[in-house]
């Protein structure tokens, strides 16, 4: 059985192919989530002031608002203008986050839309197989994944966190504002620096992703033979399908023999059959040809229909060449084959 071999062979384009349809592919949910991240912190920063000016309108608003009576139409109003400023504001944001998902799962494997992974399946639900997904190697190599990087990143931060918390005893000295400077410097390295640990993360997370994908569709050489068939066609049955139309052609050839005008031979191993009909063409045609046994049939059949038999191997050997069944000869052989159709005709 072809599941019981190891698998060993990289998997074929029309597995990869295939997998890509069922909606496998590899998905690194890091590298997706570092993408969107920094997009997000693009996005936030380049609509910061124009939020900004949308939250100091609807303050204005709200403090215009100081001293009226509360009634139900102006409740009404006020729950409207908070939520169209709160949509001018969330929106733009919002959109460019989605879009921004998009985008990395389509850097990582293309443009892929397919319908199959919400199709209904009871394996779905399936409690046992789910419980076995639960304690398999792929989600102990996600459980370890998780757990490294939650260490790694909490380890890194609390690092540098110390690293600033030595300088307090400096900082405490200073001013309010260039505390407030010192703590956004601060703020800033501490953002760099995750934002790294986070590409590398995310690189790392995004080869091990890969790895496994392709690890995971590796096919057994039987599979590949048992694709190949399907792709091609069994090349026994190819096989057998390509002698059956050789013999076709062979017999049909066999049969056209008796109304060829010459049979130009090597004089055994070679012999091809030449008609010549004035009044339909404008050359000598070749209706037979082969080598060896056919050779051999195509005299026999020749004697057998009186067709004149001339040994010439050079010019036999040059036809067999340079010539198909059906073909006109070719025009420097013009010559000797009339030579040869002339011998014929007086005989004749």
């Amino acid at each position: 059985m072809a599941d019981d071999e190891e698998k060993t062979e990289e998997p074929s384009s029309k597995k990869l192919e295939d997998a890509k349809k069922d909606g496998n592919v590899p998905r690194s949910q890091d590298t997706s989530s570092f993408v969107t991240l920094l997009v997000a912190m693009g996005a936030f920063f380049v609509f910061l002031p124009s939020m900004k000016e949308r939250v100091m309108s609807i303050y204005v608003y709200y403090n215009s608002l100081i001293g009226q009576e509360l009634t139900k139409n102006l409740i009404f109003d006020i729950g409207i203008k908070s939520l169209i400023e709160l949509i001018i504001i969330v929106l733009p944001l919002s959109a460019i986050i989605a879009l921004s998902g998009v985008i990395a799962g389509v850097l990582q494997f293309g443009f892929n839309f397919t319908t199959k992974p919400l199709e209904p399946k009871l394996s779905k639900i399936d409690p046992i197989k789910g419980f076995g997904k639960l304690f398999s190697m792929k989600k102990l190599i996600e459980g370890i994944k998780i757990t490294a990087k939650v260490v790694i990143v909490f380890s890194v931060a609390f690092f540098f966190l110390l690293e600033f918390a030595k300088e307090l005893t400096t900082v405490i000295n200073f001013n309010m504002y260039f505390q407030m400077q010192w703590l956004y410097d601060k703020i800033l390295v501490l953002i760099a620096i995750m934002l790294f640990l986070f590409l590398v993360l995310a690189l790392i997370d995004l080869l091990i992703v890969r790895y496994q994908y392709f690890n995971d569709l590796k096919m057994s050489k039987q599979e590949i033979k048992d694709e190949y068939k399907q792709m091609e066609g069994d090349p026994q049955v190819k096989g057998r399908i390509k002698k059956v139309q050789m013999e076709i052609a062979q017999k049909r050839m066999m049969q056209d023999v008796p109304q060829a005008d010459v049979i130009i031979t090597n004089p055994t191993h070679y012999a091809v059959a030449i008609r010549y009909d004035k009044e339909k063409e404008n050359a000598p045609r070749i209706i037979a040809k082969g080598v060896d046994n056919i050779a051999l049939k195509i005299r026999e059949i020749g004697e057998q229909n009186f067709i004149k038999i001339v040994e010439n191997p050079p010019l036999a050997r040059e036809l067999y060449k340079k010539c198909e069944v059906n073909d006109q000869i070719p025009e420097n052989l013009y010559q000797v084959v009339a030579e040869v159709l002339a011998f014929i005709y007086k005989n004749k």
